[in-house]
């Protein structure tokens, strides 16, 4: 892999994005069923470009990250949230999911942030791993949250201070 970079979405990678987020769904990290046609928009409303950082290299996008807020109320407008986050398979293990997290922690903080939060689920070890490595601490957990699967999945809230 060479350098690896990390910027702004852009409305141009829409096609892109979409399919590596197609490629990489499973029931580890996700808990809407498996796209089929027609597919949704990866860009909408609620998800704009300039709200995603994606990490490329050879001009080929390896992962992306959105930021978003936790909900529209003004009493918590200091905070923001990881709502999507994937790195292809073919980059993992290589620091570029570290790369992002790092990444949309400085870009949350940019714009003024104070908390980022994220929800991942229970069973996602390796996510797990690298949030808390990267500062996240657990701060609350709904037992058996989601069934997935066949299995029920606990849904975990992690969060950090800027």
């Amino acid at each position: 892999m060479s350098q690896l970079s990390i910027r702004l979405a852009l409305p141009d990678d829409e096609e892109e994005l979409a399919r590596l987020d197609r490629a990489e769904w499973s029931p580890l990290h996700e808990v809407l069923p498996e796209q089929r046609p027609p597919y949704r928009p990866f860009f909408d409303e609620r998800h704009l470009p300039e709200d995603c950082l994606v990490a490329e290299a050879d001009r080929r996008i390896l992962g992306y990250v959105r930021l978003g807020f936790p909900t529209g109320l003004d009493a918590n407008a200091h905070v923001r949230q990881i709502q999507g986050f994937v790195v292809s398979a073919t980059a993992r293990g290589r620091g570029v999911g570290r790369a992002l997290v790092r990444a949309i922690t400085e870009e949350a903080r940019r714009r003024g942030a104070r908390r980022l939060t994220l929800r991942v689920l229970g069973h996602n070890t390796p996510a797990r791993r690298l949030y808390e490595s990267e500062g996240f601490a657990v701060e609350g957990v709904l037992p058996e949250e989601f069934l997935l699967a066949g299995e029920y999945v606990d849904d975990v809230l992690m969060g950090r201070r800027l």
